[in-house]
């Protein structure tokens, strides 16, 4: 099936025509849904023409989120696609990544054009800079310059929406929290269909014109995926390059931001700074939550301070973005039964699949634990150029194999065990990790915390966890053993704990657990 995703774009910027629809606050800068449609046909048509670009080529970006609102999700018209590089990535992985991807053209921040300049250029890439350069650097191109000059006339390209051997819209490489990198290939359906999915607008947006603040990473699955939403339902996306605390209590008092997306770390140092009492974010009416398991304890906190407010997603890179979602009616604290749900995941998305199989294969029943399975229109088909991780991680029907370890309940609420590679085999007990971690969160000293297992010759591995106090209060590792001693099986309780200001996250927030191991080996 082909689509015009810029006959779609043109229709829907007719309903919202003069309404903001981007707002980075860094730049002062605010553009209209009818602007962001014009500027974006001039970056497809300069790529298409000046630089020659057709289907099967792709341009990277590498981009902060305020330059990176210019082109999500805009540029799902053109017939190039797109490469979507993390700048909080480290050079040496930059360059991997676009080795890996092969793009033509780089939009880059223009604080990068010395660092990457000449790397880039010698792999004969197009370099265009996304605002003038203190120093003009041979063959390097000026982002304003050349989309002044570029037409604006409709981007007519007719693209295959489904099928990503066909047309790629977007590849992106997950977190590597874990390890190398993979490299998602997007079918515009992966993204654009999901994007149209009744439950964000049912849970995340059930209002108009919505104002959405993003401060994690906007090429990052979680939080670029409410852009979609937002977008259709005639809202506007305000950006921020980094989740100060200060800065988003005065950004949400100022300009009454009325949805934000935040990782739990983020979360918890809300609550920690106090900022509802410093600040008026009174106009919040949803705040997503996702990208790594939240503390139930903290969460019945946020709840007694927002109200019914929350919506959690869960998912991966490999099924952009949600795969289950707790709506804002599901989180509740006046009943037993539901403060325990707290602890899930939510129930699967509307046309989602979710299995929970066993060790062979096989699906299993409410309440028994396995790995949890996912097919959906949001799951690619696979890794762009490496068949091999693409055969070991998705089955012959589809189905990607997440890696997780979850159940279902009676009533088909999800919750998340652990990670199959963050088990713990400790004096032959099978400990997780998140486990311990909650139990950690819930005393009242502890900010976060991350647990791993490290090689031991009594116990096999034994719990080492790394802790994050809360501001102005102490409390020691003997502690902390004695509380997780009292809430969870003795055996479960971390050996050994240390104590430290902050933890190793990547780019999205999530806890780096292979750096917290190198760590604690090396303390």
């Amino acid at each position: 099936m082909l689509i015009n995703m810029g006959r779609i774009f043109k229709s829907l910027t007719g309903r919202h025509s003069d309404l903001p629809a981007l707002m980075n606050l860094e730049r002062g800068r605010i553009f209209s849904h009818r602007e962001m449609h014009l500027l974006s046909n001039r970056i497809s048509n300069l790529l298409t023409g000046r630089f020659e670009l057709t289907g099967g080529d792709f341009y990277a970006t590498i981009l902060d989120n305020d330059n990176m609102g210019l082109f999500h999700p805009w540029m799902f018209k053109c017939p190039a696609g797109a490469v979507w590089i993390d700048i909080r990535e480290s050079l040496p992985e930059r360059l991997n990544q676009l080795d890996h991807a092969g793009p033509r053209v780089v939009f880059l921040e223009s604080r990068l054009a010395e660092e990457m300049y000449e790397p880039l250029t010698r792999r004969g890439l197009a370099v265009i800079a996304m605002d003038p350069l203190k120093k003009p650097l041979p063959g390097v191109h000026d982002f304003r310059d050349l989309t002044s000059a570029a037409s604006p006339e409709e981007v007519r390209a007719e693209l295959d929406l489904e099928d990503s051997s066909k047309h790629i819209a977007l590849l992106r490489f997950t977190g590597g929290t874990t390890g190398r990198a993979k490299c998602a290939a997007y079918s515009l359906s992966n993204l654009w269909t999901w994007g149209l999915n009744p439950a964000h607008y049912t849970e995340t947006f059930p209002y108009p014109n919505p104002r959405a603040l993003l401060f994690s990473p906007l090429n990052h699955a979680a939080s670029g995926s409410v852009v979609i939403p937002a977008l259709v339902r005639g809202g506007m996306i305000a950006t921020l390059n980094r989740a100060d605390p200060e800065l988003l209590g005065k950004t949400i008092a100022a300009k009454k931001i009325q949805m934000i997306y935040a990782v739990p770390t983020v979360l918890y140092r809300m609550l920690e700074l106090k900022l509802h009492q410093r600040f008026d974010l009174t106009s919040l009416k949803t705040i997503r939550y996702g990208g790594a398991s939240i503390a139930p304890a903290k969460l019945e906190s946020l709840l007694a301070i927002f109200g019914p407010v929350f919506v959690q997603g869960y998912g991966s890179t490999e099924c952009w973005p949600s795969v289950t979602i707790l709506g804002r009616g599901e989180h509740r604290t006046d009943r037993p039964e539901w403060i325990g749900r707290l602890a899930s995941v939510g129930r699967p998305f509307p046309g989602q699949e979710v299995l929970i199989c066993g060790d062979q294969g096989e699906e299993l029943p409410p309440g028994q634990e396995g790995e949890i399975l996912i097919r959906g229109i949001n799951t690619i088909q696979g890794y762009y150029q490496d068949p091999a991780r693409t055969g070991a991680n998705f089955t012959a029907d589809g189905f990607w194999k997440s890696g997780d370890i979850g159940r279902f309940d009676q009533e088909g609420y999800l919750f998340l065990v652990d990670r199959k590679k963050d088990m713990i085999i400790s004096g032959g007990y099978n400990i997780y990790a998140t486990e311990v971690e909650n139990c950690l969160n819930a005393h009242p000293a502890v900010r976060d915390s991350a647990v791993v297992g490290l090689p031991d010759e009594y116990w096999g591995e034994a719990v080492c966890a790394v802790v994050v106090l809360n501001e102005g209060r102490t409390t020691t590792a003997d502690e902390l053993k004695a509380h997780c001693k009292k809430l969870m099986a003795s055996y479960k309780a971390p050996k050994r704990i240390e104590i430290t200001e902050s933890l190793p996250l990547s780019p999205a927030g999530k806890v780096l657990r292979r750096k917290v191991r190198d760590w604690v080996r090396g303390v």
